[in-house]
């Protein structure tokens, strides 16, 4: 990591991980387009590939656009070291796979998005891999000798839970069990959990890190020593490898992060704020609102609250497609941390293939639409939702059938 720690977020969002190209003086960082890489002679390849020597050789294993853009975020996150994958899914199942075994269990505080959800249930339970769900309170005894891993996300997908991070480290300390936080919603503009003893963080890249939905990506951070085993293992052998151009967009959107998670909270703040109390809604779930219950939490892990929120409709699944179609600035998406406001009804999309009791447990209801509000005029956004409640309130016309998704 490259960072001075003299300097501040903002600057080493912009700076850190990149300089002038050392071969050509290219101010922006290039895009190396290349499969493979050269080494030259027999003997320094050799040493490539054992280790005793570094360059690059391949880029499923590393790559220099890509490896600009690692640097980056580890130096964001605060970690020695961080791997890029080409989704989400690709970093955490990477993740799993290379460090859990048969007989191994893993701790989840929900809920869960629900691809993560799928990989437990139905690629890790297989093999022997058992998953229990637990809630903060019971954490501390639910930890038995097979527990090898804690995982929670922060805030969660959709319901905006606030998991306590130094609660889940301090429960994990010296136990050998690995602990791991996706700090996607957050990003480490609002919250870094390894200041918080959090050991592993990831994200989905595809959302606020890269920020303008044109990339799909996924990265890890955490220790040195940890980051080269997964990149050893979780990346060359599972292969999923972030491309070069993919690795050149994050670069560039990670650079106005702070400016845009500004925006997204601004906007985030406002809109909670501004449909208390309609009578369409039966409950907002955004942790910058007194009356979110674990208001308090938030305001020590985060610097501010964030730009997602999600809105509990009187009507159920109905009312929640009523709503979506009227609105006009949100657009009906899954995904989620874009420039462009985007709205979805988790219970037909993200986590569709949740078992019902799980989504009850977690309360993820059909009448819960989930909105990730985007840098538009906060104004302009307030007013299409506003709307599109009063339509809600107002008709009794059947609602349209809301379509499935997968992510």
């Amino acid at each position: 990591m490259s960072s001075e720690r003299r300097h501040r977020f903002a600057t080493r969002a912009v700076h850190d991980g990149q300089g002038p190209d050392p071969g050509t003086g290219a101010h922006a960082t290039p895009i190396y387009q290349t499969s493979t890489f050269s080494y030259g002679s027999h003997a320094r390849g050799a040493a490539l590939f054992s280790g005793d020597a570094e360059g690059y050789l391949y880029s499923r294993i590393g790559n220099p656009t890509t490896r600009a853009f690692e640097t980056k975020i580890a130096s964001l996150e605060g970690t020695e070291d961080a791997v890029a994958f080409a989704s989400g899914m690709g970093a955490i199942s990477a993740l799993m796979l290379s460090l859990l075994r048969p007989g191994d269990e893993i701790l989840t505080l929900g809920p869960l998005y629900g691809g993560t959800d799928g990989l437990l249930r139905d690629v890790l339970a297989p093999y022997g891999i058992r998953r229990r769900d637990v809630d903060d309170t019971d954490l501390p005894g639910a930890i038995s000798p097979a527990t090898r891993m804690i995982y929670l996300e922060t805030p969660t997908n959709p319901t905006l839970t606030i998991h306590d991070l130094d609660l889940v480290a301090a429960s994990a300390r010296g136990k050998d069990i690995l602990t791991v936080a996706d700090n996607t919603f957050a990003t480490p503009y609002l919250t870094r959990p390894v200041e918080h003893g959090i050991d592993v963080v990831v994200h989905s890249a595809t959302k606020y890190l890269g920020g303008h939905g044109d990339v799909v990506a996924g990265v890890i951070a955490g220790p040195a020593e940890l980051v080269t085993e997964l990149r050893s293992h979780g990346l060359r052998h599972v292969g999923a490898v972030l491309g070069a151009f993919e690795s050149f967009l994050l670069l560039r959107g990670v650079k106005t992060l702070p400016i845009r998670m500004e925006r997204h909270c601004d906007n985030a703040e406002a809109l909670a704020r501004g449909v208390l109390g309609h009578p369409a809604v039966a409950a907002v779930h955004y942790p910058g609102l007194p009356q979110h219950p674990q208001h308090a939490l938030a305001g020590r892990q985060m610097a501010r609250f964030g730009g997602m929120l999600a809105l509990e409709l009187h009507g159920g699944a109905p009312a929640a497609a009523r709503f979506l179609d009227r609105l006009t600035l949100f657009t009906q998406a899954v995904s989620l941390g874009d420039v462009e406001s985007l709205a979805t009804h988790p219970a037909s999309t993200t986590h569709q293939l949740l078992e019902p009791e799980a989504r009850n447990r977690h309360s993820i209801s059909d009448g819960l639409v989930r909105l990730s509000v985007g840098i538009e005029d906060g104004a302009d956004l307030l007013d299409d939702v506003l709307r599109a409640l009063d339509a809600v309130r107002a008709s009794d016309a059947p609602a349209t059938t809301l379509a499935s998704g997968t992510s």
